[in-house]
């Protein structure tokens, strides 16, 4: 390309012309290489005018008009800031677009990567109502292509029960997006910005965009959606590297991979904790503990050797079932203990007796159908069938489950005596774990670990009860619990003792995870994102929520009068009895904020202060590893309350690595810090339709992603380690509770290693030690 005219900017926001894009398609179109296009509904800019068409906004971005060589097209070139947490750029029309009149509709774009790493690129499509959708899509480096995502059709509005993003409805070679937030499909009728952006990149990115144009959808084609998984779990449509094609090839497979594992062990610098046994040795206390050694945190291993915490999560088959579209009309089968302390996502299989099998129904023949294979109940593989009580989302509420892992497992391993394949994977991925160079089973490894002697491990725990909860204005899983429910302290405790006899005070269990990736508030935006919790608390009645008494109580004391709370606020309580009785909370002024941002923080400290205190009384030689805070979960009061009862802090953060501007937060707090989840995924060269939240190329791509990010934690003076989810992949036509589809594990669903991700840990893991010790070096 060559220069033709330049909208060189810094990331201040700058407005450009605000001409409005016509719908006519001829005038639009007349003179482009899309004139053809009988699928172009709307060109909405191709930058090839003196000036653009859309007015566009700069934050963390560069930009320039180019002239394709040997053509008068123009493109814009963008340059992404890595400094920025999010760089984006946005589009915005005179008048908000009227889209609601089409059905069966995409939007598209040309993009090129001239750089020499991939992109992943998002996309956002709000309206005037509020509602966005963000997708993305990877875009390889020295790629050219067009990229769509999905506003209306059949194919958006089919529920599969998985994330489908990304599974074609229609033969093309275009790449689809991948949903990611906010709302899967929004309303068209006052559509106001479409914005490109990148988040949590460790490098400089660039882009090429041009041809922003709204299109009809192809004709939806329905077999893309019939008998695509295979008798092994498999993509049944596609071929790729590792597919098995029968048995034998199973079995020839995993025999050699057996031979191999027979002439590894632990790496040559190792203790026989994991810790690094060439290095400093500080003092021995038979258990886990942390240090700071030369300005860095570290953990320390029972023998007193330094230990970075680095591995794999959900090394466990619990949630790795599938749902057939099969149910059954007797609800004996959907029965749940209330005084349970596994939630259904942590459990094993659950035979369904053949009473009950007698009820036997198709409930969705949208899942049915995917399947070209499911055992009959006779057959000797239908003892890994399960069952599923509820599910976050999907065309079923409850049903059959089928594990087309656990099968593969069996017919890798065979089966000698019940379930010996089950100890066979359990010897194997210990010796995995070994070769590999991990030093530690992360959160949720299946309890069967917990009494092995090679891999060190965390223990894990949900609290689940019938206590009362809060709700905020982003609830991702499930409401938070109000922790100042008695009942609340007492699931806790039950939960707490459970794990602790489950574990009988062993060394190798580095620390303990309780609950996961809560629904605490945004770290930025709006009050009713940040606080949407206290302000559901301040709408309720005292008498019936406790935390609500809490947050009175607390109120009072501090105001004495509900006059001098009126002024403050600028409200107009009649009495404390009327706050007492539930408020609604509209208006924020900033006394009200402090206020709501006090009690948000009694609110988290109560939390950790109740699991902290049962692990003390339980299990007091483990460390508490926090609450696995996610990035859209981590608001500074509940960091702040996590601070003072936690050993270590947990965060699970699906970026591209650790960037120091964002988390440049955590030298100032100054404690251990581990990430609890993070992983790359690819869609290609997988059979599997869907990446996962962080998006490589492919198999090369995702295993030098991965080292990018672990040397990005490396770097962080504060982290202790990093654990990757997960072991698995999940299955192809999504996991039973949520649908996740994701290719994120280090071995396939017939338990195959990806030989790329294997041969990156092995480097990186060699070296893990001296590198952290001496500054990455």
């Amino acid at each position: 390309m060559t220069f033709n005219k330049m909208f060189k900017k810094s990331a201040i926001a700058l407005l450009l012309s605000l001409g409005a894009c016509s719908a006519d398609k001829q005038a639009n179109l007349a003179n482009t290489p899309l004139a053809k296009d009988d699928n172009v509904l709307q060109l909405l800019e191709n930058f090839d005018g003196e000036q653009p068409a859309l007015a566009f906004s700069l934050n963390g971005v560069e930009s320039q008009i180019k002239t394709h060589v040997g053509s008068t097209n123009n493109a814009l070139a963008l340059s992404f800031n890595p400094q920025e947490q999010q760089a984006k750029i946005s589009f915005k029309p005179a008048q908000a677009w009227d889209w609601s009149s089409y059905k069966e509709i995409n939007f598209a774009f040309d993009a090129s990567n001239p750089g020499t790493e991939s992109i992943q690129l998002y996309i956002s499509i709000a309206n005037e109502a509020g509602e966005v959708s963000h997708q993305s899509i990877n875009i390889a480096a020295g790629e050219q292509g067009t990229y769509y995502l999905l506003l209306d059709g059949e194919a958006l509005d089919t529920d599969m029960g998985f994330k489908k993003s990304g599974m074609p409805a229609w033969q093309s070679t275009d790449e689809m997006a991948f949903f990611r937030y906010g709302s899967p499909k929004i309303d068209l009728h006052k559509v106001s910005e479409i914005g490109l952006y990148i988040k949590g990149n460790l490098s400089e990115k660039s882009l090429e965009l041009d041809n922003l144009r709204l299109r009809a959808n192809p004709s939806y084609d329905i077999s893309y959606r019939q008998a695509y998984v295979d008798r092994f779990g498999q993509n049944d449509k596609m071929e790729f590297p590792i597919k098995i094609h029968s048995e034998a090839e199973l079995k020839q497979e995993a025999d050699k991979e057996l031979a191999q594992l027979n002439q590894s062990g632990l790496m040559p610098d190792r203790s026989r904790f994991g810790g690094w046994k060439d290095g400093p040795r500080s003092k021995a206390t038979g258990y886990f503990r942390t240090e700071k050694v030369n300005g860095k945190w570290w953990m320390v291993d029972p023998d007193g050797y330094l230990f970075f915490s680095h591995g794999l999560a959900n090394v466990r088959m619990a949630n790795l079932t599938t749902l057939t579209g099969v149910d059954f009309k007797d609800d004996s089968v959907r029965y749940i203990d209330p005084e349970a302390v596994t939630p259904e996502d942590s459990m094993g299989i659950v035979q369904v007796s053949d009473e009950v099998r007698k009820s036997r129904y198709i409930a969705s023949d949208v899942r049915h159908d995917m399947f070209t294979w499911l055992p009959d109940y006779k057959d000797e593989l239908a003892e890994h069938y399960s069952y599923r009580r509820s599910v976050l989302f999907g065309p079923v509420s409850s049903g059959e489950t089928y594990s087309f892992y656990r099968a593969n497992l069996e017919r890798r391993y065979g089966q000698q005596a019940p379930e010996s394949y089950v100890k066979k994977w359990e010897e194997v991925t210990l010796a995995r774990f070994q070769d590999w160079g991990f030093t530690s089973m992360g959160n949720w490894v299946d309890p069967a670990f917990y009494t092995n002697e090679k891999v060190p491990y965390f223990a894990n725990g949900w609290i689940i009860g019938d206590y009362k909860t809060l709700a905020s204005k982003h609830d991702v899983w499930a409401p938070m619990p109000d922790a100042f429910d008695p009942e609340f302290v007492r699931r806790a405790q039950i939960t707490i003792d459970t794990i602790a006899n489950e574990v009988h005070n062993s060394p190798w269990c580095v620390g303990v995870f309780v609950d996961n990736e809560k629904s605490w508030g945004l770290r930025e935006g709006s009050v009713e994102h940040r606080y949407g919790l206290i302000l559901d608390a301040m709408a309720k009645n005292a008498q019936q929520s406790p935390a609500k008494a809490a947050f009175t109580k607390q109120l009072q004391s501090k105001y004495q009068t509900i006059a001098a709370l009126n002024q403050a606020w600028q409200t107009q309580f009649a009495s404390w009895q009327t706050l007492a009785n539930g408020v609604s909370l509209s208006d924020f002024p900033q006394a009200m904020i402090s206020d709501l941002s006090h009690m948000l923080e009694m609110l988290s400290e109560q939390y950790f202060k109740v699991v902290h205190d049962a692990l003390a009384k339980a299990m007091p030689q483990h460390l508490y590893m926090g609450a696995r805070m996610a990035n859209w979960g981590m608001p500074e009061e509940t960091i702040k309350a996590s601070v003072k009862y936690s050993d270590v802090l947990s965060f699970n953060i699906y970026e591209e690595g650790i960037q120091p501007k964002a988390w440049a937060f955590l030298q100032d707090i100054d404690l251990p810090t581990v990430i609890g989840e993070y992983h790359i995924g690819a869609s290609r060269e997988t059979g599997l339709y869907h990446p996962g939240l962080v998006q490589a190329d492919g198999q090369a791509d995702r295993a030098q992603m991965y080292l990018d990010y672990m040397q990005s934690v490396l770097a962080s003076p504060n982290m202790v380690g990093a654990h990757w989810f997960q072991y698995v992949d999940s299955p192809i036509s999504g996991r039973a509770f949520d649908g996740e589809n994701y290719n994120v594990g280090f071995v396939s669903t017939t338990d195959i290693p990806y030989p790329e991700m294997v041969e990156a840990a092995k480097k990186f893991n060699a070296t893990v030690y001296p590198r952290r010790y001496n500054d990455n070096k």
